[in-house]
């Protein structure tokens, strides 16, 4: 698992020439319904062991929560699952909302 920070984020999903990375948002559905980066996947931490079969393996995931604690847990859990292509979004969503999108709803 790599940590990536929110400007790398960015600078990925602006690329046109790299593949687009899953973003699994692991946040509660209140959280994931004030904001959300757009086409998130959405799965709660507390479903990610009965749901990872919704999960590819063979693509780059990047886990989000509100400041990169649980998703870290979360990508943590997946690498021993055997996913490889791992990120942890270093500060959350919140991060990406003070850094990046200035417009996004903050908790």
């Amino acid at each position: 698992m790599q940590q990536l920070s929110v400007q790398q984020l960015d600078e990925w999903l602006r690329d046109d020439s790299r593949s687009r990375p899953v973003l699994l948002d692991v946040r509660e559905h209140v959280e994931f319904g004030i904001c959300h980066l757009p086409g998130s996947q959405h799965i709660p931490m507390h479903e990610i062991t009965q749901r990872t079969n919704e999960l590819d393996d063979d693509v780059p995931l990047v886990v989000i929560c509100h400041h990169g604690m649980r998703s870290m847990q979360v990508a943590m859990y997946l690498q021993r699952l055997g996913f490889e292509q791992l990120y942890n979004l270093h500060g959350g969503i919140d991060a990406w909302a003070q850094e990046i999108d200035a417009s996004m709803a903050r908790y």
